[in-house]
């Protein structure tokens, strides 16, 4: 950038550090020791949590400066599209909950590396910047529209509980509006798919191979409904713990359920 961008607030800072340097997603405590190194700033508490030691780093620095500079050159470092050749879901991942914080000092991170100036936002709360990078995963997934309209409400909130009980849900709802069932579970899924000949199949049901196959698709909802959509139902939100990258493949899962069934015949 030409011009020197002005110091950010300590919340705007503290967010970018969170998104770049977060536990499961984020940069790893050798790659912001390498690129504090390449932007030349000093790596002051290099034995704290990542995100603190990142942001001690970059505060420290932008106070001495009484400028960004540094700050946007670390992220421009670290968000290199070159960095990222094969993973292109994890820079628009990052680039995505970047630019929602930025975008408070009137800034974006284009595709393209490179940064601009963009109308000022004038709100952010840490629910937003971390739906925006979950529903951006979702899209570059492909993932069931039915999936995304289920769970539009509790994403929008970042509420992963809900969107994966929600996402589960779905897939059950689909059954019945295509068999004119009331049942729910694993019983619905007998009676939908189970059989010979089952109310739906989701090939020809011909052959040995054919058949395996129903079954196996059987099993599969089952367990999609045993392992995701009765702990959500059941088991209180505070003692229920799942990884971003785990709801992302529940997600995928109950997209590809729903596109199976989609294509099934009655």
């Amino acid at each position: 950038m030409a011009l020197k961008p002005p110091p950010l607030s300590a919340g705007q800072l503290e967010s970018l550090c969170k998104i770049l340097a977060e536990t499961s997603h984020g940069l790893t405590g050798s790659e912001i020791e390498r690129l504090l190194a390449q932007v030349r700033v000093s790596d002051t508490d290099p034995e704290m949590t990542k995100w603190k030691r990142l942001y001690n780093a970059l505060s420290a620095r932008q106070n001495r400066d009484r400028s960004a500079d540094r700050v946007f050159a670390f992220i421009r470092i670290a968000l290199d599209p070159a960095r990222y050749v094969g993973l292109h879901s994890v820079f628009e991942d990052r680039r995505t909950a970047v630019n929602a914080v930025l975008a408070l000092c009137g800034f974006e991170f284009r595709a393209d590396g490179k940064f601009s100036a963009v109308g000022r936002a004038t709100t952010l709360s840490e629910a937003e910047v971390r739906a925006h990078r979950l529903r951006a995963s979702l899209s570059a997934r492909g993932v069931h529209p039915d999936v995304l309209a289920a769970c539009r409400a509790e994403l929008v909130q970042y509420n992963v509980f809900h969107a994966v009980l929600e996402a589960s849900k779905s897939v059950a709802e689909k059954l019945r509006f295509r068999c004119g069932l009331h049942s729910d579970g694993a019983q619905l899924v007998d009676e939908a798919l189970g059989g010979d000949p089952p109310r739906l199949r989701i090939n020809a049901f011909t052959t040995d191979s054919e058949k395996s196959e129903q079954r196996g698709f059987t099993n599969l909802l089952k367990g999609l409904f045993g392992v995701f959509r009765n702990p959500t139902a059941h088991v209180p939100r505070v003692a229920w713990d799942m990884r971003d990258d785990d709801a992302l493949d529940l997600f995928s899962l109950a997209s590809y359920c729903h596109r199976r069934i989609d294509k099934a015949a009655r």
